[in-house]
């Protein structure tokens, strides 16, 4: 898939690859962007929380984690860090894990997608995964709102210039 390649560019401004979600133009709510550093500076990975509760939690964290990231090693039933964040961020402090996982098949325009479901102990939590052609892992954790085909059309590359300081 071209649109899911690894960031050529000499001096990245943010994470070394592109960093797959929703524009934020095409979300109502509010946006925060967090980044995964590792202690020799290089981002580890990129986590979006998209704000549709008023301040009070995230409806959807989107995260992308490449090959390496310490976060994508989670143990048999546990869940991945995206629910982890999301659960923390409602100030949710049930007990959740991962009861089940089906994989299924979405097309995202002209390229198909093998995406991996995760049913989990709390329903109110919907949660998909699927690699991407970078080895970067893509998770998308939800809250009170089941995850459907039409959301895979609005993911696209982020603009570097998201993520720069300064």
């Amino acid at each position: 898939m071209s649109f899911l390649r690894r960031r050529s560019a000499p001096t990245p401004a943010g994470p070394d690859f592109d960093v797959l979600a929703m524009d934020p133009g095409d979300w109502p709510g509010n946006l925060g962007a967090g980044l995964l550093p590792a202690p020799d500076g290089t981002c580890q990975g990129v986590f979006l929380r998209y704000d549709l509760f008023g301040g009070r939690g995230p409806a959807m964290i989107i995260g992308n984690l490449p090959q390496g990231s310490p976060a994508r090693e989670v143990e048999e039933g546990q869940i991945p860090f995206e629910v982890a964040q999301l659960l923390l961020a409602l100030e949710n402090e049930e007990q959740v894990e991962v009861v089940g996982t089906e994989d299924v098949p979405v097309m995202q325009g002209d390229n198909l997608l093998i995406v991996r479901r995760l049913k989990l102990s709390e329903s109110r939590i919907s949660c998909v995964q699927f690699d991407r052609s970078d080895d970067v892992l893509v998770t998308i954790a939800s809250w009170d709102r089941p995850i459907t085909d039409d959301l895979y059309a609005l993911l696209k590359p982020l603009p570097a210039e998201l993520f720069q300081q300064g």
